[in-house]
């Protein structure tokens, strides 16, 4: 059961997808469900998914961990007020929406919620 404010999520740069892909599913077993040419998401303990970047500008180039909502609005307003600084705001995407953060030693994260 998903709970608020808990890791849910990890997305990484994935590269070139199909040799990162392979690297992972012969390495370790992995198994990919793809979103598109630069989208595959796993599910190998904690969930997560690889991303070439190429899809949205804002990408970034490193592991972005995602934490989980029932209600995304407030959970947004909890960080603005505990002094986290939205870097992105609420957008939506295939499966859910979320918004980006930045907390006070700079870490980004993301909070998501689902449909």
């Amino acid at each position: 059961m998903r709970e608020d404010g808990k890791v849910d999520y990890v997305e990484m740069p994935g590269g070139e997808l199909p040799a990162t892909k392979a690297f992972y599913a012969q390495a370790f077993g992995w198994g990919f469900t793809d979103y598109g040419p630069d989208y595959a998401a796993f599910n190998e303990g904690l969930d997560g998914g690889f991303h070439t970047g190429q899809e949205d500008e804002g990408a970034v180039a490193k592991p972005l961990v995602i934490l989980y909502a029932h209600d995304l609005e407030a959970m947004e307003s909890k960080v603005r007020a505990a002094g986290g600084a939205v870097t992105k705001p609420i957008f939506a995407f295939p499966g859910g929406r979320r918004f980006h953060f930045t907390d006070p030693a700079g870490n980004e994260l993301a909070v998501w919620s689902e449909g």
